[in-house]
């Protein structure tokens, strides 16, 4: 098929002696897309640190890449942590300050790359670190390609090579979080022999449905931001544009989905409730086959989280097994830790241990959505409050709202202190006055008795909650990769809908850990855009909303939410413990 391809930005050679620091794009900030000078040299990068700059590695079809191996100054042979992505291998270079949001100033080097393991910390726990420019990323040939076949095999290449380096134990791991992480399933499911163990710290594991296209619903600005980021010698994949081209699932999308069944190396996984890679972390840790996979999941940002020091040494146990045979106890790990979360900044638990994920002792409750009865709430202009019933709803109704400024509320007053952790399923009845599509958009919210909001907080801001999207006309699902309580979309094919033709729809939830208490409630807020204020990523989605949308419940239209209750593992009187 037709592949698009735009132009990278090119390396410049004075770039070195240009300050980022106070540019108006938050990535350049961050060192994103920073290409200095070619200069094949090896030096001492701190005090017992070798830098080998520049390195090159040819790739099975002649094809140069270039690396940078921090490594420490010592004759024994060590394993090496590879970052695999096109964010430019040196992003501190003529920077006067290294800071990403979230992590102190100075926290993290000038020899990390973005999103990647930092050398000045992993090179003193005895490991190299390999920073790569992959192909036709900084001073590497040919063009970018993002994630697709060709990627995965140069990745399959270079931990075949670096394996064979002298300095090498001959044992590779992968490291990094969010574009560097989701290189690695890729990587992974070529099976290099050296390859031992990867830790994909949040990732995005299925391109069209996690990013351009959730729910259905296009979602071109942000990832047309980060392809204007990449700087080359010559051509980026340009998934924008492929998605103009091609709108539907096809061959270029499937291509860009590893095959998680390949994955046979021992993973450690993370998941933030709080961003869009958090759908993609778990399906891929459920669909891949290692025996030896963790999942930490957390309310914090990527980026805090990645260089926490409690995180780092716990991410180096995993590495000491895994990559120097050291026998300490790894395996005895929970293979989940979940941090339950509360309100604000404040979590219910913090690195809850269970067995498995979903949590076996799970029951799954219904709420229906009753539109024929209001209840009183904090109300806003554009916005009515309904009720959530536990039962199914004898009398039809309708709410409506204004795509473009309204929403409506349902909200259910939990009679005791509940646990909410886990998949949610929205089942909806819809229709649509005026037009022949929908866009919704819903968070799963909690407020206080009055039904004020209570968010949690990340980076200091408060998110909206655990979220769904869905344009009606791609309502039909693919039956293969939808599981219980996880409806997933085709995205093959679209039904508009006829004027007055009301459709039933089924909404997936992105996983979430939650404690509600007693006289709080639960909230699905659904409108026409996604409800947020202020935050650092250009997140937009392109929407085709117009006319009136109405969510239609009671009678034979019966619209639900599937929520997942956890009880508590304990409990005697009054005492409960989860």
């Amino acid at each position: 098929m037709m592949a698009a391809y735009r132009v990278a930005r090119r390396p410049n050679d004075n770039q070195a002696e240009v300050d980022l620091s106070a540019s108006d794009d938050p990535m350049a900030r961050m060192g994103q897309g920073f290409c200095p000078p070619f200069n094949q040299r090896s030096y001492e990068a701190a005090p017992g640190v070798i830098c080998d700059q520049d390195q090159e590695v040819v790739m099975r079809d002649g094809t140069k890449i270039y690396c940078d191996i921090y490594r420490p100054d010592t004759t024994e042979k060590v394993p090496v942590i590879v970052s695999w992505s096109w964010f430019g291998k040196r992003p501190g270079d003529g920077m006067s300050e290294w800071q990403i949001m979230g992590v102190p100033p100075k926290t993290v080097s000038k020899c990390a790359k973005f999103e990647s393991p930092d050398p000045l910390y992993w090179c003193y726990q005895g490991y190299a670190v390999a920073n790569v420019d992959v192909r036709g990323a900084g001073h590497s040939e040919g063009n970018v390609h993002m994630f697709t076949h060709q990627d995965r095999e140069d990745g399959y290449d270079f931990v075949e090579w670096v394996a064979q380096q002298p300095w090498c134990n001959g044992n590779v791991g992968m490291s990094g979080n969010s574009g560097v992480a989701m290189h690695q399933w890729g990587i992974a499911a070529e099976q290099p022999p050296h390859l031992k163990c990867i830790a994909p710290w949040e990732s995005t594991t299925d391109l069209y449905r996690e990013s351009f296209f959730e729910g259905g619903v296009p979602a071109l600005s942000f990832n047309k931001f980060i392809a204007a980021q990449v700087t080359g010698p010559n051509g980026v994949d340009d998934q924008v544009a492929m998605a103009q081209m091609y709108p539907f699932m096809n061959p270029y999308w499937e291509d860009k989905r590893p095959d998680f069944s390949k994955v046979r190396i021992p993973v450690y996984q993370t998941a933030g409730w709080s961003h869009f890679h958090l759908p993609g972390s778990f399906n891929a840790w459920r669909r891949c086959r290692s025996h030896l996979k963790w999942m930490r999941a957390h309310r914090d940002f990527e980026w805090p989280d990645t260089y926490n020091p409690d995180n780092l040494e716990d991410l180096k146990r995993f590495y000491d097994r895994y990559l120097k045979g050291i026998h300490n106890g790894w395996e005895m790990t929970p293979k989940v830790r979940l941090d339950i979360m509360d309100a604000y900044d404040v979590d219910y638990q913090e690195k809850r241990p269970e067995k498995a994920w979903p949590i076996k002792r799970t029951q799954y409750k219904k709420l229906y959505l009753d539109a024929s009865t209001h209840v009183e709430s904090v109300e806003t202009e554009n916005k009515e409050t309904f009720a959530l019933s536990t039962e199914p709803v004898a009398q039809a109704a309708e709410a409506k709202y204004d795509p473009a400024t309204g929403e409506v509320d349902f909200e259910f007053v939990l009679p005791e202190d509940t646990e909410i952790t886990g998949y949610m399923n929205l089942h909806l009845y819809v229709s649509c006055e005026g037009y022949d599509d929908m866009d919704m958009f819903v968070n799963i919210q909690k407020a206080d008795a009055d039904g004020n909001w209570i968010p949690w907080y990340t980076l200091d801001e408060p998110h909206p909650g655990a979220w769904g999207k869905c344009r009606v006309s791609r309502r039909a699902l693919d039956e293969k990769l939808s599981k219980k309580h996880i409806p997933v979309l085709a995205n093959t094919e679209e039904k508009k809908l006829a004027e007055g033709e009301i459709v039933p729809v089924e909404i997936a939830i992105v996983p979430t850990a939650r404690v509600y208490h007693k006289g709080e409630r639960f909230r699905v807020q659904i409108a026409g855009r996604y409800i947020r204020e202020g935050w650092f990523e250009p997140l937009a989605w392109d929407t085709d909303n117009h006319g009136t949308h109405v969510i239609h419940t009671g009678g034979e239209y019966e619209s639900w939410i599937e929520i997942p209750v956890v009880p508590p593992r304990y409990q005697a009187g009054e005492y409960i413990h989860r």
